[in-house]
């Protein structure tokens, strides 16, 4: 008689409210489960494009402070342009020292377009011909140099230059004020300040404030 009972209750299932309730906590867990994964999938993606958009931002701002560094001086340059810069363009005349190799002159780009910062770079030369031409085709975009993308998701980009002569920032501009063609031959008279210093405000998007850095130029 026992041993009946025990079998009848050995083989007894669950209730149907057992059923559900279980059915129903199993569902919480899922839910919450699924909110969690989803926070942390979220969370990810938000930092991944953080850390990307730092790391462009790190390159850019490497770059340009080589660049700045290495712009051609009064002692190369003494009587043609350098610099050019507006609020989305930088154009600008380095030079590149290589080993056993003279110094040579190379016009460097930069441009932000569709929110995104690239740089350019024409072939090293020691012709002045061929430097003012490249010099005109960068100023025109006109050039078939190669473009390296360096940074995206920029609302903005404005740039400053540093007069020690003005003793004050101004808004960009051109090393030769009365000059309007461009040519890298016009001479630089003694009333247009030299620039030394470039400010670089760049706002990316998703941040609140903008970053600002001053790069001296000519510093190399």
């Amino acid at each position: 008689m026992i041993s009946r009972k025990l079998r009848q209750a050995s083989v007894s299932g669950f209730t149907l409210i057992e059923l559900l309730v279980a059915i129903s906590i199993l569902a919480i867990i899922a839910v919450l489960g699924w909110r969690g994964l989803d926070s942390i999938v979220r969370a990810r993606v938000s930092l991944t494009a953080e850390l990307e958009q730092t790391r462009g931002t790190q390159i850019s701002f490497a770059q340009l402070e080589n660049d700045c560094a290495h712009l051609a001086g009064v002692n190369l340059l003494s009587s043609h342009e350098s610099l050019r810069a507006s609020q989305q363009r930088l154009v600008m005349i380095r030079t590149v020292y290589e080993d056993n190799q003279p110094s040579r002159l190379q016009v460097v780009a930069y441009r932000v377009v569709e929110g995104v910062l690239s740089r350019r770079e024409s072939n090293t030369t020691r012709d002045m011909k061929v430097l003012d031409a490249d010099w005109q085709n960068a100023l025109n975009e006109s050039d078939t140099m190669p473009v390296v993308e360096l940074q995206s998701s920029i609302v903005s980009l404005d740039m400053r230059t540093w007069n020690n002569d003005e003793n004050t920032w101004r808004i960009a501009g051109s090393d030769i004020a009365s000059d309007s063609s461009g040519s890298v031959n016009t001479p630089r008279t003694k009333s247009v300040p030299l620039k030394t210093g470039l400010e670089v405000s760049m706002q990316l998007r998703g941040r609140e404030h903008p970053l600002l850095k001053i790069f001296l130029l000519g510093a190399a």
